[in-house]
């Protein structure tokens, strides 16, 4: 039998360092980053504003624009390097689970929030808004995340068509983002229950909608370019 290989510095750094420093800036997102950007960019109160910091939009594009991007990054990725049903497929996982996790914890949040809010002549006595939401049942949220990814990886990688030219990546890449930015934009002013977009100004909530998406479109036609120079790009024939 053939000695195996000793094991290399390079593999301990890709297959352990790294994965080990992805996943503890994963979990330090929402663990430190979400509560640090509250205390310097407070929110406020999510109806009147009162209390809101002018920069409290940091901390969405920070957050919820940061969750999207590697929920819709991925499908991109997928549909640039491999094909559209690939893109489809991967974004319909993504997106599902990002769509259980964030109607859940919406809906739990508003109805901790402002659930006894009618109960005690609180703001739901004052504004007739009912909170009792049931989230899940949102389209705005199955469009935005589970039907805005599927068309993502699909869109990005019918119009790529397998070519690793970096134009051509770009250009299938922007035009599938912007494309699923516009239709996110149209169902948070329209639809959402649970955003409060419809009370936003229409520019400045285009505006924290699509700047995620435009950077996605730009760094992951560049991600999928170097991974063709080192041939990590799947197998071709399928």
């Amino acid at each position: 039998m053939t000695e195996p290989e000793k094991l290399k510095l390079s593999e301990l750094l890709y297959g352990l360092v790294i994965p080990l420093i992805v996943g503890i800036v994963i979990i330090a997102f929402p663990a430190v980053l979400r509560p640090a950007l509250d205390t310097w960019f407070p929110a406020g109160n999510p109806i009147t504003g009162e209390g809101a910091s002018d920069l409290a939009y940091i901390t969405v594009i920070l957050t919820h624009g940061f969750a999207s991007m590697i929920i819709f990054g991925i499908p991109l990725l997928f549909g640039l390097v491999w094909n559209k049903w690939a893109g489809g497929g991967v974004g319909f996982i993504t997106g599902s689970i990002y769509y259980v996790a964030f109607a859940a914890y919406n809906t739990w949040w508003t109805l901790l929030t402002f659930g006894k809010s009618v109960e005690m002549g609180g703001l739901g006595a004052q504004t007739g808004i009912d909170f009792t939401v049931n989230l899940f049942t949102d389209p705005s949220f199955i469009g935005n995340y589970i039907v805005c990814s599927i068309l993502l990886g699909y869109i990005v990688g019918a119009l790529n068509n397998r070519s690793t030219s970096f134009k051509r990546m770009l250009g299938a890449s922007l035009t599938a983002t912007i494309s699923m930015g516009v239709i996110q934009f149209v169902l948070n002013m329209t639809v959402a229950s649970g955003a409060w977009m419809a009370q936003a100004n229409p520019g400045f909530a285009l505006f924290t909608v699509m700047l995620p998406m435009v950077l996605l479109g730009v760094i992951v036609p560049i991600i999928a370019k170097v991974m063709s120079w080192y041939g990590l790009a799947p197998m071709r024939q399928y």
